[in-house]
């Protein structure tokens, strides 16, 4: 059995839990992987289906994970075992999962690092490769782990000072920030000459386009986007009190989430039409394709700098969720001190993200799944795996073993609130989301 901790740390605020949740759902994910998984997939056509699914999906698995991480006010594994003993496993894969995708996006968030240094020197200029100068930077087996480092240092220092004088309060700062930082380069982005082709092209949907490869495509990316099967927001509800309206702050963060995502659309998309290039990048839209456009643009060394620290700022705020969630079990099961816990943690997952950064170099010959380099190996079991296969198994828990008349008490606070939509979520966590949830994990494997 574990040997609980008496007095675990809480949110001072609602505002400070809100914009936590919020920012361990804005990351990489919405600033980088949504703009172009709408480049690739059609544009507004993507984004409406996007939105569809927030609503639906979205909402009801994040309210379930509040629910069981309040209703326990236990880590994944400690929540689970409470509820149901011989489930405790699932809350495993909650602990493992964000902690392998922190040990290679602390690699990502060096990168990310490392460009804002580019943005300030003047690297990115009208004449320089982009293409060659990420690879050189990518492929040297020292820079990048240094950055790699500095970011892990970062993460750990804010986890050390706890739940309110660690990641609320630093939360509360870079927050507001990234949605400043975010407005002023979407407004400098649609007030490019040619940007409306963009614009249009983000928000005007082209209903032909919608099939099944979009679908699957928008449903995945609210899935990764939200933090939904991680763990961090039953980690994260664990710490709210009895009062906190578990309905309203379901609704609220998908809401900010979503508005950030759209922002980053419009910082992007209309940018990259406005100035020659092409919307269906991939991955390689944020280091390559995008240092090409500040290079061109007016004022293009400022608005990078501001686009790579906003950046910077959401990845933050996702690694430190990522980290807390393994912190939470090791303090909660053995009653580790957290400074202790952190330091551990913090070190071992910069020693896990060495393979992945050292793969782009001297180490890019070790495929060791389906033919990915080993920081998209990790990447892999991780978000295509662990986390479809713990999201899944919530959605049967709460719909078919721990009970949805259980789920339900605890959400509307015993029956204090009112909880209009009731039989309609308990009808998506026990039958559409689990469907639309193994979908998304069948898609991975094609």
């Amino acid at each position: 059995m574990s040997k609980l901790t008496k007095n675990r740390d809480q949110w001072n605020s609602k505002i400070g839990f809100i914009l936590a949740a919020a920012g361990s759902a804005i990351g990489l994910g919405n600033l980088w992987r949504f703009p172009y998984a709408a480049g690739q997939y059609g544009g507004a056509a993507f984004v409406l289906v996007y939105l569809f699914f927030i609503a639906l999906i979205g909402f009801t698995i994040l309210l379930g994970e509040l629910v069981i991480g309040r209703h326990t006010q236990l880590n994944p594994v400690g929540a689970y075992r409470k509820l149901r003993k011989n489930w405790a496993w699932v809350g495993g894969l909650g602990v493992v999962a964000p902690f392998l995708i922190l040990s290679f996006y602390s690699v990502i968030g060096g990168w990310v690092l490392n460009y804002i240094i580019k943005s300030v020197t003047g690297a990115f200029v009208v004449d320089a490769n982009m293409s060659d100068m990420f690879i050189s930077f990518i492929t040297n087996p020292v820079e990048p782990l240094i950055y790699h480092g500095i970011f892990a240092i970062l993460t750990l220092t804010i986890v050390m000072g706890g739940i309110s004088n660690g990641i609320e309060k630093s939360n509360k700062v870079m927050m507001p920030a990234l949605f400043i930082m975010i407005i002023l380069v979407a407004i400098r982005s649609i007030t490019l000459p040619g940007a409306s082709e963009g614009i249009k092209f983000f928000l005007k949907p082209d209903f032909s386009k919608i099939n099944g490869e979009v679908i699957l495509a928008a449903l995945g990316q609210v899935f990764f986007s939200l933090s939904l099967g991680m763990g961090i927001m039953i980690t994260y509800g664990s710490y709210l009190d009895k009062d906190e309206n578990l309905l309203e702050s379901s609704f609220i963060i998908p809401l900010i989430d979503t508005s950030v995502a759209l922002l980053a659309g419009l910082a992007i998309l209309p940018a990259v039409f406005a100035l020659g290039f092409s919307p269906d990048q991939g991955p390689s839209l944020l280091f390559i394709t995008l240092p090409a456009v500040f290079a061109k643009m007016p004022f293009g060394s400022f608005f990078a700098f501001l686009f790579f620290l906003l950046i910077l700022f959401a990845a933050l705020t996702s690694s430190i969720s990522l980290l807390e969630t393994s912190v939470s079990y090791i303090v909660d099961e053995f009653n580790w001190d957290r400074r202790k816990t952190s330091l551990v943690l913090g070190i071992s997952m910069f020693l896990l993200g060495i393979p992945s950064s050292l793969g782009q170099g001297v180490l890019s010959h070790i495929k060791p799944i389906r033919g990915l380099d080993i920081l998209d190996s990790i990447d892999f079991i991780a978000t295509n795996i662990m986390l479809p296969v713990s999201g899944f198994l919530l959605c049967i828990f709460i719909g078919w073993v721990w009970g949805i008349d259980n789920a339900l008490e605890e959400a509307t606070n015993n029956g204090k609130l009112s909880f209009k939509f009731a039989h309609f979520w308990s009808f998506t966590i026990k039958w559409i989301a689990p469907v639309a949830i193994l979908a998304v994990f069948l898609q991975s494997f094609r």
